[in-house]
């Protein structure tokens, strides 16, 4: 199989061109380093030329509100692309959860990608996954100093983003869901909690502190973010994992 990945020089789509490669499929990445610009459609058209699926794992470079117009520009771009090229199945990674939390603007812009894609000519799959382990530094860089992490407790359901690579693998080489598939790492935290354990486990002395208005997910209500009835369950957890990356 002829697959194009988007985003494919990136910490999701490196993994997942060698995955697909490794299975023996003919696995091409795209992206701006190798020629491709998804706001223009420059080199597009040859990235996907022969492609039986394309599987889009771009981000956008900002995560406020000028997320919409990136993700309403790209999609339209990639979709109109595929029909030129008779690609047969568009594949989206986004995330568990995205559409029940409005407040964020590039919440907001990951659910408008789903709704176009959705929209779109070609059939389709959507991979959401929860919050990856390798974000967390990021996380708490945001709302922490010398000596305290303040954290909401947001239950989150983290995940390996080997194990986001397999779901898309077997999502990429399959027929077409029509639908959405959530893939959910193996146990849930609050985030604070998370936090907790990531600072352990790297012997970093700081407080977490409970605040239910720091960072990004503090808009967050509820167990949104876990995952519901039917999400593939991986099974990387993230106490091993963190002990393979110290």
């Amino acid at each position: 199989m002829k697959i194009t990945v988007i985003g494919g020089t990136g910490l999701i789509g490196s993994q997942l061109v060698t995955r697909l490669r490794g299975a023996g499929h003919e696995a091409t990445p795209a992206s701006l380093s190798t020629g491709v610009d998804l706001l223009t459609g420059a080199g597009l058209d040859q990235a996907l030329d022969g492609a039986d699926t394309v599987v889009n794992v771009s981000n956008s470079p900002t995560f406020d509100e000028a997320s919409p117009e990136f993700f309403r520009t790209t999609v339209g771009q990639l979709l109109a692309a595929g029909e030129r090229a008779g690609v047969r199945h568009q594949v989206a990674l986004s995330i568990v959860g995205v559409d029940q939390v409005p407040q964020l603007d590039y919440y907001r812009a990951k659910t408008l990608q789903e709704d176009l894609l959705k929209q779109g000519p070609t059939p389709y799959s959507i991979v959401r996954a929860t919050q990856f382990f390798e974000f967390m530094d990021a996380v708490m860089s945001w709302t922490s100093d010398e000596s305290t992490v303040r954290l909401p407790a947001t239950p989150v359901r983290p995940i390996a983003t080997a194990d986001v690579v397999a779901a898309l693998a077997d999502v990429t080489t399959g027929a077409p869901l029509n639908g959405t598939l959530d893939v959910v790492g193996p146990d849930t935290f609050t985030l604070d909690e998370l936090g907790r354990v990531t600072l352990a486990a790297r012997e970093d002395d700081r407080t977490v502190v409970v605040d239910d208005k720091a960072g990004m997910f503090a808009a967050v209500d509820g167990d949104v973010l876990v995952g519901g009835r039917g999400a593939r369950v991986t099974p990387t957890r993230y106490e091993d994992w963190l002990a393979t990356t110290r």
